[in-house]
């Protein structure tokens, strides 16, 4: 299966400038657009440590290490990137040169997973990226037995939704009638407050919110960020690409913090945008931020 471009590929080469030898860990691997462009220059002594939460990514993402050959540089894992700093030292890959967290999700999850993620096909409500993990609510569960302060709540904070009561009201009287099953469910509830207008889906902030809810992603970048600063050496640059302002919120405020500690160095006290170029061959590409920081 082709490995799509990923966001930042550039700019995640030039600051980390991987050489043969070098370790690396990507978080959040998905298909391996990053992990096999940092390990085919560290090859064939380096090592990159792939980490990503959904076995069928991780299992795309081995086809095309095979593919590449490059079965002895890479070393796959399944696990949530909150717990990196665990896998990491499961695996003996501790002070790599870098730590890379890409906080997007593939256009397989989004298009092709069947997990509820797109409301431009009509699936269950899931949401979870890895839907193994029972440990975590769906987004079915969140909508049709979450009090209506928490779906306010999350609809207003991690969507930025600013009919947020509204919604969660529609939501508690739909419930009562059915069990909002499906995408479809959820999209109809959702345009009885936001009529449709234009091209954007009056659901898309829900639908935002619902997925960080169910993976608990803000959590897990917290978490995930401080592993990552505890496996780190001297030297290692941890680079962050987020998507939207929460995200980059806490990122921003995290290498703050970090800096002034004195924990090392904050290298994007501007945040780096993708170019021109990138958004028009990659539209989606358009709202990506990168940051860095060197321990």
């Amino acid at each position: 299966m082709p490995v799509h471009i990923p966001v930042f590929l550039n700019e995640i080469l030039e600051k980390f400038s991987p050489r043969e030898g070098e370790w690396y860990i990507d978080c959040t691997t998905g298909e391996g657009g990053h992990s096999l462009a940092i390990a085919k220059l560290v090859a064939p002594h380096g090592r990159v440590l792939s980490i990503d939460a959904d076995p069928h990514s991780l299992e795309v993402f081995k086809e095309n290490v095979k593919r590449e050959g490059l079965e002895n540089v890479v070393i796959p894992r399944n696990g949530n990137f909150a717990n990196v700093a665990e896998i990491a030292k499961g695996n003996d890959f501790v002070r790599p040169n870098g730590i890379l967290f890409d906080l997007g999700f593939s256009s397989w999850q989004l298009e092709k997973s069947g997990g509820g993620f797109t409301f431009q096909k009509n699936e269950a409500l899931d949401m979870r990226f890895d839907r193994k993990d029972e440990e975590l609510q769906t987004a079915g569960d969140i909508v049709n037995h979450a009090p209506r302060e928490y779906l306010e709540h999350i609809f207003r904070e991690y969507g930025e939704e600013g009919r947020a009561h509204q919604i969660a009201e529609a939501i508690i009287k739909e419930r009562r009638m059915k069990e909002i099953e499906t995408t479809g469910d959820l999209v109809n509830v959702v345009s009885t407050v936001i009529p449709f207008r234009g091209r954007i889906n009056p659901a898309t902030k829900v639908f935002q919110a619902l997925r960080i809810a169910v993976n608990r992603e803000l959590e897990s970048i917290e978490h995930g960020l401080e592993g990552a600063l505890s496996i780190a050496g001297k030297g290692t640059v941890i680079a962050v690409i987020s998507f939207h302002s929460l995200e980059d919120r806490i990122v921003k405020q995290t290498f703050k913090k970090w800096a002034t500690e004195d924990r090392g160095e904050n290298l994007t006290k501007k945040v780096i945008k993708p170019q021109y170029e990138e958004v028009k061959r990659n539209p989606r590409s358009r709202s990506a931020k990168l940051r860095l920081f060197k321990v």
